[in-house]
C-alpha cells in the first residue's frame, strides 16, 4: 500500500533519502518541477523499472500535478517496489507552500491539453455548423472522433504531431557562448 506523503514532510528530507519520480509528460515536466525529481512520464514507468535504480531500501516518492497520476502510478507499480509514498496535492502543493521548482522551459500548456482542446473545439464547431449552415459538417466531428480512436488505439497522433510543430510549443534557442561572444566583439 503507498503511502500519503506531505510537502512538509518531504521538504524536510534530504535529497538522498528519497527518489523523487514525477509522473507527469515531458512538457509539464519541463513547465516546472520538484529540484532533484527524475521524469518518467506514467505511461512509461512499467517499461522504465529498471531506470528507478536497484536499491529497494531508498523510498520512492511520486509526483504529479495534483496528486491523481501519482495515485494511479503507484497502484500500477506497488507489487514492484516495497517502499512508494505519493506527494498529496503533487506540484502544485508544492508550489502553493511558496517551495522552489525547477522551470526549463516557459509555462505552457501539456500537449494532450492542447490535444483536448483542440479536438473538443472542433467537435462543437461542426455541431454548430451542422445546425446551423450545412448539415454535411456533421462529417468534422466523425471526423474527429475517427482521428481520436486512431490515435488511442495505435498512440499516434496526428494533431499532436502538427501541435508539437507549433512556434508556441518549441524551445526557445539561446544564443551560444560563441555566438554570443561574436556579437560582443562586434560592438565593441
Amino acid at each position: 500500500m503507498s503511502s500519503i506523503v506531505t510537502v512538509s514532510q518531504l521538504r524536510s528530507q534530504t535529497s538522498t533519502a528519497a527518489l523523487l519520480v514525477d509522473v507527469r509528460s515531458g512538457t509539464e515536466f519541463a513547465s516546472g518541477h520538484i529540484p532533484g525529481a527524475v521524469n518518467i512520464p506514467m505511461d512509461q514507468i512499467e517499461a522504465r523499472l529498471e531506470d528507478l535504480g536497484s536499491n529497494l531500501d531508498l523510498p520512492l516518492v511520486l509526483i504529479c500535478q495534483s496528486g491523481k497520476r501519482a495515485r494511479m502510478t503507484a497502484d500500477l507499480i506497488e507489487p514492484c517496489q516495497r517502499q512508494i509514498g505519493v506527494l498529496e496535492g503533487g506540484t502544485k502543493a508544492w508550489i502553493q507552500a511558496g517551495l522552489p521548482v525547477v522551470a526549463s522551459v516557459k509555462t505552457r500548456w501539456s500537449l494532450e491539453r492542447q490535444v483536448r482542446l483542440g479536438a473538443g473545439l472542433l467537435v462543437l464547431a461542426g455541431a454548430l455548423l451542422a445546425l446551423t449552415v450545412n448539415p454535411l459538417w456533421i462529417f468534422l466531428c466523425g471526423f474527429i472522433g475517427l482521428g481520436l480512436t486512431f490515435a488511442g488505439l495505435t498512440d499516434l497522433c496526428a494533431m499532436g504531431i502538427i501541435l508539437e510543430k507549433m512556434p508556441w510549443n518549441r524551445q526557445s534557442r539561446c544564443p551560444t557562448d560563441s555566438a554570443h561572444a561574436e556579437r560582443s566583439e562586434m560592438r565593441a
